[in-house]
């Protein structure tokens, strides 16, 4: 028969309270001000002063050059535990132009800047201006193309609490905000890797708010770009977006990390911005190199390239499923 239950012995003394005393430590009070005026305004100074700040609420101590170290591992330690605990496995990134706008917006622009330019009609920038926005409304089917895209995304998913495999972006405006929007509007969870630059930088609101990341260091947010990725797909883009695209293509070139599939969208826009054939006869890159990537002109023909990828290299898509 078990003892439990039984009257304790009279010599053993209750468990005490987890969290209270019955009598409170003398450090619990501060000095009396009736045994020196002057203690309660030391304490209080002592309780503001920098040095008695606890490290980990320390902006300032944490802002020193010294403490960087301590910065990229929280930067890598964050957006890692948020991922995981929201099963985000898999990733499709997509970058391009913060700066191709949706068609509405874009032919809103054109006609400010055709009545600005009606008064003053001699203005050269404006002139400049005019002629780069009619550009930007030619590109801004590339924003419907990515909105496309990340609902096709989305529908890979078994609904709005898969998160096996999501969009990701830099969490910006332009073709950013068209892929995540695309799979927001078919209910799915998006994430967005927003960086702080000098002036400040707001999120697209199509990034679901669990999976919203503010990054201080390029090189952590594009360690997350690359952990999980699937495929990344390239729009359009400038220097950001090329920036990103060649340190994939370059990671794939040299191994570093395994190939996957590698999508431009819009094939005169990059063949005009890059002669990759150029840097073939050159002998900057080998005809393998060449063939990391391919050309894609919707979000339909580049989903299903990447798609037939997989099927083509017998590998699967999501991590974690067996390999055939």
């Amino acid at each position: 028969m078990s003892d439990i239950g039984k009257k304790a012995p009279p010599d053993i003394p209750p468990p005490p309270d987890p969290e209270r005393r019955r009598e409170p430590l003398p450090e619990s009070q501060p000095k009396a001000g009736a045994e020196d005026p002057h203690a309660p305004d030391r304490i209080q100074a002592l309780l503001e002063a920098p040095s008695y700040r606890r490290a980990d609420r320390d902006v300032a101590f944490l802002e020193r050059d010294e403490a960087r170290g301590l910065r990229l591992q929280l930067e890598y330690l964050k957006p890692e535990l948020l991922l995981c605990e929201h099963s985000v496995n898999n990733t499709i990134v997509v970058f391009g132009s913060t700066r191709i706008a949706e068609p509405s917006a874009a032919q809103r622009r054109i006609d400010m800047l055709e009545r600005a330019l009606a008064e003053t009609p001699d203005d050269a920038d404006l002139q400049r201006r005019l002629k780069v926005a009619r550009h930007i409304l030619d590109n801004s089917h590339y924003y419907s193309e990515a909105r496309e895209f990340g609902r096709l995304v989305a529908e890979f998913g078994k609904g709005p609490l898969d998160c096996e495999l999501v969009v990701m972006t830099g969490g910006g405006p332009g073709i950013m905000e068209a892929t995540n929007r695309g799979a927001f509007e078919h209910g799915a969870k998006t994430v967005g890797m927003n960086i702080d630059l000098p002036e400040e930088q707001f999120p697209n609101p199509y990034i679901s708010q669990e999976l919203c990341f503010r990054f201080r260091y390029f090189a952590l947010r594009k360690l997350h770009f690359m952990q999980r990725a699937r495929a990344l797909v390239a729009f359009p883009g400038g220097f950001g977006t090329m920036d990103e695209l060649f340190e994939a293509l370059t990671l794939i070139q040299t191994r570093t990390i395994k190939p996957l599939p590698v999508v431009l969208v819009g094939q005169a826009y990059w063949e005009r911005v890059i002669d990759f054939d150029f840097l073939l006869e050159q002998g900057a890159i080998d005809l393998e190199d060449r063939d990391i990537f391919w050309f894609a002109e919707t979000a339909l023909e580049a989903w299903q390239g990447i798609e037939h990828w997989y099927i083509k290299c017998n590998r699967p898509m999501l991590s974690g499923e067996t390999e055939v």
